[in-house]
């Protein structure tokens, strides 16, 4: 049985397997089912939300009359970001939330992420329950068991869309305002937002122009289409472009469900969440909050931020790519600070849950406290050169069980030193086998990786 739940949900093209309407309509009804049968009979309550594609709201339907059928009561939150549901499952003590986004993807594909109240992912035994009950039912109507045809399902999504609770909305907002930025003011800064035409359109502009910010949002008119589409933080151009044109303090850059933000300084140069997290940890430092020293990032975060951390003796741990990895570091050491570099910060005393405008939050707290602009904050990290390289192979073995890769791969280190790094890694989805390394001197580095990777494909590559 293939796996259908990633590090980040189920995720897919929107209207084909698993994300057709029947198949939702399961997930839903087995989803109930666990939780009322966790809460001992109790009747489990679930809030959903959704970033801005138009296959949000009759996926959402579906969802909905499949955990109501079970008997789950539902609240919809309508379009919100993803840390927003989590935050709502967590302070309204629901059973779980359900956020349906497909976060930097485009506007075809979709997905469905459940958190529990403690908002944490869902964990894997009953993710594989929900795929057992999936792939059971989709066995039954295969065999004419069951007769209704997604057609037939999908033509009685004819409500319209569904608006959601505003109070709900409101309650996420606020808490923003309120508890996160409490004593922060942004007055006389002038901020370039760039919303992704995502689920932070409706947010982030306004939370940073109530606390006294001049904003100037882009990418804020979402037509169920253009969500990540040339913009938002996988499309920086045009954020950088407008930051140099107004003459902003800095511009901040979403993904779809808001989950993650990258930032552009005054100069227009990008600072990515390596940068974020070496600025966040000073402040932590400066406060007595950086836990045990320690930062947790994963083992794609640049060899500059390990180097500028050991610069100031803190420690760097390395969890595996994906913010649930991040996650289990942070809890396993108890650190109190961890992202990726994609932007993706995780703040766990506060919420388990990456939050992209939070995040923002405390940048602009760090600004303001130190007086100091973005670019000047970022001093004492250094993003070295990075080059990738991806090799097809037709088999997936341990590089260490391959001797002409592995000792390639020691020689490969030993001319690196400790100004550079080697990353030797399979894809998780491709028959690819990835050699990343980091050094002071790009040519070197490109040449380091395509002598490595022609070893590989000698060894392994495909015919």
């Amino acid at each position: 049985m293939k796996k259908l739940f990633g590090t980040d949900g189920m995720r897919g093209e929107a209207g084909r397997f698993p994300l057709d309407v029947e198949t939702i309509r399961t997930t839903g009804r087995s989803l109930a089912r666990q939780l009322i049968e966790k809460a001992t009979g109790a009747q489990p309550r679930i809030i959903v939300g959704r970033d801005t594609r138009e296959s949000g709201f009759w996926i959402e339907e579906a969802l909905i009359e499949g955990a109501r059928e079970a008997g789950a009561v539902c609240e919809s939150a309508g379009v919100i970001t993803t840390p927003g549901v989590a935050f709502l499952t967590r302070t309204l003590k629901a059973s779980a939330g359900i956020v349906i986004s497909a976060s930097h993807n485009p506007y075809r594909d979709n997905g469905i992420k459940i958190f529990t109240n403690t908002e944490r992912k869902l964990d894997e035994t009953t993710e594989r329950r929900i795929e057992k009950d999936i792939y059971e039912a989709t066995e039954k109507r295969s065999t004419g068991e069951l007769s209704t045809s997604q057609a037939q399902a999908q033509a009685r999504q004819s409500g319209g869309e569904i608006a959601g609770d505003a109070d709900l909305r409101a309650r996420y907002l606020d808490y923003l305002t309120d508890e996160v930025s409490a004593n922060l003011r942004l007055d006389d800064l002038k901020l370039v937002v760039d919303c992704a035409n995502g689920a932070a359109t409706d947010y982030a502009p306004a939370v940073f122009e109530r606390l006294g910010a001049q904003v100037i949002a882009i990418n804020n008119r979402p037509d169920g289409r253009n969500i990540n589409l040339d913009c938002g933080s996988l499309h920086l151009e045009h954020l950088q472009r407008c930051v140099v044109k107004e003459k902003a303090d800095l511009g901040v850059a979403f993904d779809g469900d808001a989950d993650r933000s990258l930032f552009v300084d005054r100069r227009g140069e990008t600072v990515d969440g390596d940068a974020t997290l070496w600025v966040l940890a000073g402040a932590l430092a400066e406060r007595n909050m950086l836990a045990g020293n320690t930062i947790v990032a994963t083992v794609m975060s640049n060899i500059g931020l390990e180097l500028a951390v050991k610069s100031r003796g803190w420690n760097l741990l390395r969890a595996d790519v994906g913010d649930k990895y991040v996650l289990e570091k942070l809890i396993e050491t108890n650190a109190s600070l961890g992202g990726e570099q994609s932007g993706h910060i995780i703040f766990p005393r506060e919420s388990l849950a990456g939050d992209g405008i939070r995040t923002a939050l405390h940048l602009l707290r760090r600004v303001r406290e130190t007086n100091h602009a973005l670019h000047e904050l970022v001093e004492g990290f250094v993003s070295y050169p990075q080059v990738l390289v991806n090799v097809r192979v037709k088999e997936k073995r341990p590089f260490d069980e391959v001797p002409s890769v592995r000792q390639a791969a020691q020689k490969t280190e030993e001319q690196l030193g400790g100004r550079g790094r080697l990353l030797l890694r399979y894809s998780g989805t491709e028959s690819l086998a990835r050699v990343m390394i980091e050094g002071e001197k790009k040519d070197e580095i490109n040449r380091l990786a395509n002598d490595l990777a022609g070893i590989i494909r000698g060894e392994l590559g495909e015919a």
